[in-house]
């Protein structure tokens, strides 16, 4: 009884820990900087995204924006690389200087930019990004410029990050689809006091960055480019070139129709003026710590939702906590209750009662001798019946203390496994952890990539150690060999499709494809960090480490394992004990898909549920996996080492068919490349974890399984 208590002892902690992680809060940044008037504020360009694509682009590759002049701005060069960290070129982040000149307190009604020509070839490429929604992304003061929304009661402001580069529009006259750029941008700037010693010096804060958006037709312009006024209604700058009438009728001579759209490059250009306005406005009511919130206040509209999927998850948590007390209490009364055993938890295994159902021909023989023996007889037949029975009904899990402990087949390939897996829980704990206390943030940008790479490398000693033990009890010799597995089989197939699929994205110029130099630093991370990681954590395990101590001894001869239920196979007990952890967070994953597909303009900070969610998800896949183990052992099959991996992470199955259907339902992605993109990275988020879960089912199997048969001993 003294485990159901502490189960139910981690089930209270479990909850009373509630209110601390629902309120994680952020840390809006490590250092504060201030501005006093006068002085230049540098805005820089990042990339475009879309909702429909998962190719993304860096500004400066833009066939229609203005190429960056290479002046100095705020003391930076235009057109200028940004240093970036793992996580934000992993993100498809191209950071650039550029020549808005932004300076505090200097309202600007309007600047002329540029006048960028356009062929037809960009003329059309812009037209396609129009089309697939395309968002550009500018940063000031580590804020990225957004587009403002209000709610539908008008209570509540919140920001989108991005702006649209263009819109579409319908002709009055023809009826066909026109396609205008937004070649005039209106920057608003929030701003208060600073805190504390550079307020008193007239030292200023940004705690806002708004986008505005306008096209403008290239016509009433003054002499300096900008237009005569920039707040009237004027008609926008359509991307259209006529065709070239005299080269197409020489092209179709015996044709009465010539196309509308010509795609040829006869020399023909498009001219786009680009202006903006620039303005400041005080605002004392957003604090500089709670800049970021104006992004996040979408979310606590849903903050319903994510009550819902926590208790949810407790229900279904709940439910199966009584069910693995059942199992607990049923094998404690098993082992020192009526079933055999003495008081020193010995097990007396006994002969079973024939299947064919007759009895004994001795007892048979003996019933003419009289009544009152042959009832005696009879009634000791019926005890031995009776006890025979009961054995046969409580010692299925009890005769397999001889092959219990038996190696599986692959142990090579399973031990490796394990220890990458072990890295993978490690990561998932920290970068939770980390969110949770606000340490990783939307203003980290790149932050959850880098700190998760780093995370998973530095646990290459945890790896080698749990890897190179597990490999040792499995009576492995070769531990070398195993060290490199664990070093480069699962992180090796990783690499390896990523950069299959990034040879499709170079193939498509976009921002997303890794480049050359960030692929070798990810194999040179894989070797010359990682790899002397996880030989250290293998020697340790193996050199300095006992093996796992089994309670039991293995029999040199295989029991052989009769025919199994259906639900007890392996594909269907992974499906079946799998749909339960995932009942536990589909609900969580939701919100999650629809930011990193759905809505990429809007940032995930609600950790604080997706860590409770998790924590209750984890503790399901624990108990589903005692439950499922249980009733493989009672149907005397010793073959669990495999299958509690495969249950613990049969839940990834059901989330990847969730994907599958999310794609199918919610996004509007089209075209070739983006598809792989999401369904392979879909995939690989599922693989990753399926093993971090199949994991926990393994130490979970194993620890049950040693404590189980730890007490007793078996003659």
């Amino acid at each position: 009884m003294h485990i159901s208590l502490r189960i139910q002892f981690y089930r209270l902690f479990a909850l009373l820990s509630v209110p601390s992680l629902i309120n994680a809060f952020y840390i809006p940044g490590f250092s504060i900087k201030s501005y006093v008037d006068d002085e230049a504020i540098p805005l820089q360009v990042n990339k475009v995204y879309s909702d429909r694509s998962q190719l993304q682009y860096a500004y400066y590759d833009l066939p229609f924006v203005c190429p960056p002049t290479g002046k100095k701005h705020a003391g930076y060069a235009s057109g200028k690389s940004i240093s970036l960290n793992l996580g934000e070129v992993l993100r498809g982040d191209r950071i650039m200087t550029s020549d808005y000149d932004i300076v505090m307190g200097q309202d600007q009604e309007c600047q002329y930019l540029c006048s960028h020509k356009v062929d037809r070839q960009g003329v059309k490429r812009t037209r396609e990004l129009i089309e697939e929604g395309y968002v550009a992304e500018w940063i000031l003061d580590n804020l990225p410029g957004a587009t403002s929304f209000v709610t539908v009661d008008r209570t509540h402001k919140y920001y989108a990050a991005g702006f649209k580069i263009g819109y579409k529009d319908f002709s009055p006259v023809t009826g066909k689809q026109k396609y205008y750029i937004n070649n005039h941008i209106t920057l608003v700037i929030r701003h208060r006091p600073a805190p504390g010693r550079a307020g008193s010096h007239g030292g200023k804060v940004i705690v806002g960055f708004e986008i505005y958006t306008k096209s403008i037709e290239l016509a009433h312009r003054d002499s300096t480019g900008c237009p005569q006024d920039v707040h009237s209604e004027t008609e926008g700058m359509e991307m259209y070139i006529a065709p070239n009438n005299t080269r197409l009728a020489s092209q179709y001579p015996s044709s009465s129709y010539l196309p509308e759209e010509d795609d040829s490059d006869d020399g023909s250009t498009l001219t786009i003026p680009y202006s903006y306005s620039v303005y400041f406005r005080e605002d004392d009511s957003i604090e500089w710590s709670k800049r970021w919130d104006m992004y996040f206040n979408n979310q606590e509209e849903s903050n319903v939702i994510h009550w819902l999927a926590i208790i949810n998850s407790l229900v279904i948590c709940s439910l199966l906590t009584v069910i693995v007390v059942m199992v607990i209490n049923r094998t404690y009364r098993q082992v020192h209750g009526k079933d055999g055993s003495g008081d020193d938890g010995k097990l007396l295994l006994k002969r079973r009662k024939p299947t064919s159902g007759t009895k004994s021909p001795r007892l048979r023989e003996k019933a003419p001798a009289g009544l009152l023996q042959q009832e005696g007889e009879a009634e000791r037949d019926d005890d031995l019946s009776s006890d025979e029975e009961f054995a046969e009904d409580i010692t299925g899990w009890k005769l397999l203390h001889g092959d219990i402990f038996r190696a599986p087949p692959f142990a090579g390939y399973l031990a490796p496994l394990i220890g990458s897996g072990m890295q993978l829980v490690f990561m998932a704990t920290g970068l939770l952890v980390l969110s949770c206390f606000g340490i990783l943030n939307p203003s980290f940008r790149g932050g959850f990539a880098s700190v998760g790479m780093g995370l998973f490398v530095f646990a290459g000693v945890i790896s080698g150690y749990f890897s190179s033990r597990l490999y040792k009890t499995f009576g492995g010799v070769n531990w070398r060999k195993n060290t490199l597995m664990t070093a480069l089989l699962f992180p090796g197939l990783l690499f390896t499709t990523i950069f299959i699929l990034n040879l499709f994205v170079w193939a498509q110029a976009s921002s997303t494809a890794l480049p050359f130099g960030t692929l070798v630093g990810l194999i040179a991370l894989m070797l010359l960090i990682q790899l002397p990681l996880v030989y250290v954590g293998s020697w340790y395990g193996f050199h300095q480490s006992q093996p796992y101590e089994h309670p039991t001894k293995t029999n040199p001869i295989p029991r052989p394992i009769p025919e199994q239920a259906w639900y007890t196979q392996s594909i269907y007990a992974a499906l079946i004990a799998g749909f339960v952890p995932f009942a536990v967070v589909f609900i969580e994953l939701l919100f999650v898909f629809r930011s990193l597909w759905q809505d990429k303009s809007g940032y995930y900070y609600v950790f604080g549920f997706l860590s409770i969610v998790s924590l209750v998800g984890i503790l399901t896949v624990v108990e589903v996996t005692i439950v499922a183990t249980y009733i493989m052992l009672c149907q005397e099959n010793y073959n669990w080492w495999w299958q509690s991996v495969f249950i613990g992470g049969g839940s990834s199955f059901w989330i990847f068919c969730y994907c599958i259907v999310f794609y199918y339902t919610k996004l509007k992605i089209h075209g070739f490349v983006s598809g792989l993109l999401f369904f392979s990275y879909s995939l690989l988020a599922c693989s990753v974890y399926g093993l971090l879960t199949g994991t926990v089912g393994f130490l979970t199997a194993y620890a049950f399984v040693r404590r189980v048969y730890g007490a007793i001993k078996a003659d």
